[in-house]
């Protein structure tokens, strides 16, 4: 939609397309002189919030488990602006390696960052019949403690400090809806919700802000395999929104970056939903119930405690 002409623009519905790739939304150098820590920011939306922050003038400190996709995403993203980025391999379930990513990269910026976006999760659909202890485990312990540990370990230096802080936590619209298909994630933005806006409480009075960011159907060359075949078996993803259109990773980043801003200093314990409306929507007439199985494509229940495939 970006390619068409003014007039075919004009005439199709839907909302309208975003100002193009490299555009800001905030003055020039907004960050200058202070740094931000994305975890989750080495692939994916992680990755374009990182990149906004960067064109603002922020120094970056990039967290992710997999070094040579973090080499990657640092070489592209310093080239972004020009602006200093640190990189550390991390996994956000271990609190003692998340002090040393922390450590790691104040120590190679040489600021200690006073932003924080909670990026990393972990998904994967399937039928909750289905949700082994280990795939529960696995998404709760990274999307919904891993925040936590990241969090608590960036606020805690701030708070020693008493110097003012924002944090940015990455969550999704099924935090209020529910998310058959995705029980585990659902259950685990949830609390990544909750713990926003108790946080936003607790910490005011020292100068932190906490708020959420909830991406809608954003496409990225990073997406799960079994959330891209699940897109794809639907077909057409922008007539299924109510903007007509899918959402731009840069989209994501421009909120981001608000939320963390000078700009947005009373705004805190909100969640900032960037997704054209989409989990609004509702028809006039239910549609058809399609039980989940049925929509993952798999087969009948097989005996007691195996299900089908």
């Amino acid at each position: 939609m970006e390619d068409m002409t003014h007039e075919e623009r004009a005439a199709t519905p839907g909302l309208p397309a975003p100002p193009p790739p490299g555009a800001s939304a905030l003055p020039a150098g907004t960050f200058a002189g202070r740094a931000v820590v994305v975890t989750g920011g080495g692939s994916g939306l992680g990755k374009a919030i990182a990149a906004e922050f960067a064109r603002l003038g922020a120094g970056l400190a990039v967290l992710g488990r997999t070094p040579e996709r973090l080499a990657a995403a640092r070489e592209e993203l310093a080239a972004v602006a020009g602006t200093p980025v640190a990189t550390a391999v991390c996994d956000i379930r271990d609190p003692e390696r998340i002090a040393g990513a922390l450590d790691t990269c104040e120590a190679e910026l040489g600021l200690r960052p006073d932003v924080l976006v909670n990026c990393a999760a972990a998904n994967f659909p399937v039928p909750a019949e289905e949700l082994t202890p280990g795939g529960w485990r696995a998404v709760v312990d990274i999307t919904l403690s891993g925040t936590w540990f990241a969090t608590h370990a960036f606020a805690a230096r701030h708070l020693a400090a008493g110097t003012p802080a924002s944090v940015v936590n990455v969550g999704a619209s099924y935090a209020w809806t529910g998310g058959p298909g995705h029980a585990h994630s659902a259950a685990a933005k949830a609390g990544v919700k909750n713990l926003t806006e108790t946080l936003a409480v607790e910490w005011g009075p020292y100068g932190i802000q906490v708020n959420g960011l909830v991406p809608g159907l954003m496409p990225h060359e990073d997406m799960v395999p079994a959330v891209r075949a699940t897109l794809d078996r639907a077909g057409r993803p922008e007539a299924r929104q109510p903007a007509l259109r899918v959402g731009h990773p840069r989209e994501l980043g421009w909120a981001a970056t608000f939320l963390a801003s000078p700009y947005a200093r009373f705004v805190s314990g909100h969640t900032l939903v960037v997704d054209g409306a989409n989990w609004q929507r509702r028809s006039l007439v239910n549609e058809p119930v399609v039980p989940v199985r049925e929509q993952l494509g798999r087969g009948p229940f097989g005996p007691p405690g195996r299900p089908g495939g």
